[in-house]
């Protein structure tokens, strides 16, 4: 089996993490059973630039027994858990190409490798398959049906192709499904940051000033686990709309520049490049804990800091000390990636249940329509969406109410009035 990962010796310990995983995902066991039986899969060639967890692991698995060829690479050179990948390897035949800590030059043999396979079907988590694809790989997409995006980033990406008409085959964006980012980037992001900060630093948040860079999904969800936990929760942001409702629910909203010199906490979550620049890193306090929740790390202006910067020294796992010309410490967690991935295990298994069961219907919703779909990026079907919503309703035991046929007439019709 062709792969590339740190220790095989690590498989059975990375088996039973993925099997507690599982244990919590009961709308993706659903939907193995059925792939089991249907095959929707059958003779595809799927390849995945994904985070290697343990939640990632249980969707390959249903890949799988759907009939797909899955050969799987990381998305983010932190995120990869190494006992996972040799699991996936060793106890599940999958080629995985992931190493925790891996460099930039084995990040992109990875991403490769998985295109050596010649996939019919891409699963991207930022766009990086498809960016290869279509810059150093254009040999490829003859044989690419269409593929999937799991990430805000990566949509944004996405369309941008699109829109100046150099998209080379059709995407569903299951970032966009209601059952994704209303709970994956919320729920999921919200708690996911907060741990991995708390692993890194073991600092405090109650009391603290904690700045939350973009007010989207993902910064709704780690402002209200930040306020949770007792922080002075202050939102920056250049839309006015999400600026206003950041203010209606409580926060403090102020611009960039004035929220450096009071945070004790920053945290980016765009999508955007340079979020966090020099000017800014040199008027925060002495001491200021700086990490980034949104997909790459250039939300950091990483460069920047470093002119300004005399000496640096890792001080903790995950945490660099940067002792700027001006006398201050800033300290950067995890490189500037994600700092839910880098530092902690990221989103909880029962959050990615959803995102995970609208990749794997998605892709075979792409095998079955791909023929009749432009080369353009399409929100999930509706169908699929409220199928992983009815599941996991049912999962949860929970019942909603139907309406009447009484109802039903109603908002159907014009006639009625009030």
């Amino acid at each position: 089996m062709k792969c590339d990962i740190a220790d095989h010796a690590l498989a059975e310990k990375g088996r039973l993490r993925i099997e507690w995983a599982g244990r919590s995902m009961p709308v993706l066991n659903l939907i193995r059973k059925r792939f089991e039986q249907e095959k929707p899969l059958e003779g595809v060639t799927l390849g995945a630039c994904l985070h290697v967890t343990t939640e990632t692991a249980n969707l390959c698995q249903v890949l799988k027994a759907g009939g797909a060829e899955v050969v799987l690479c990381a998305s983010n050179p932190l995120s990869t858990q190494d006992d996972v990948a040799a699991s996936l390897v060793e106890h599940d035949g999958i080629s995985v190409y992931a190493i925790k800590g891996e460099d930039t030059e084995t990040y992109y043999q990875h991403l490769n490798a998985v295109l050596d396979a010649a996939p019919n079907i891409t699963m991207d988590d930022g766009a990086d398959l498809v960016s290869q694809i279509h810059s150093e790989r254009k040999d490829l997409i003859s044989g690419i049906i269409g593929g999937t995006e799991e990430t805000t980033t990566g949509v944004i990406r996405l369309r941008a192709m699109a829109a100046d008409g150099v998209l080379a085959y059709p995407i569903v964006a299951v970032n966009d499904a209601m059952t994704k980012h209303l709970f994956d980037n919320r729920y999921g992001t919200g708690q996911s940051t907060l741990d991995g900060i708390i692993r890194a630093t073991n600092r405090l948040v109650a009391g603290s000033y904690f700045v939350v860079c973009g007010y989207g999904w993902c910064g709704r969800g780690v402002a209200m686990r930040a306020n949770g936990l007792g922080a002075k929760v202050i939102v920056t942001e250049v839309d006015p709309l999400r600026a206003l409702e950041a203010v209606m629910d409580g926060y403090q909203v102020m611009p960039l520049n004035q929220a450096a010199a009071i945070g004790d906490f920053f945290c980016t979550v765009t999508g955007d490049i340079h979020v966090i620049r020099q000017e800014h890193f040199l008027a925060m306090k002495d001491g200021a804990i700086v990490a980034n929740s949104g997909h790459f790390n250039v939300e950091l202006d990483l460069d920047g800091l470093a002119e300004v910067t005399k000496k640096s020294r890792p001080i903790r796992d995950f945490v660099v000390e940067h002792t700027m010309d001006n006398g201050k410490n800033v300290y950067v967690l995890g490189e500037g990636r994600l700092i839910n991935l880098a530092a902690a295990e990221g989103h909880p298994s029962s959050v990615m249940d959803m995102s995970f069961a609208n990749q794997a219907l998605c892709a075979a919703y792409m095998k079955d329509n791909a023929a009749d779909l432009n080369k353009q990026v399409y929100v999930v079907p509706d169908f699929i969406d409220a199928e992983v919503a009815q599941l996991k309703l049912a999962a949860l035991g929970v019942e909603i109410d139907e309406l009447t046929e009484e109802q039903e007439m109603y908002l159907n019709s014009w006639t009625m009035g009030t």
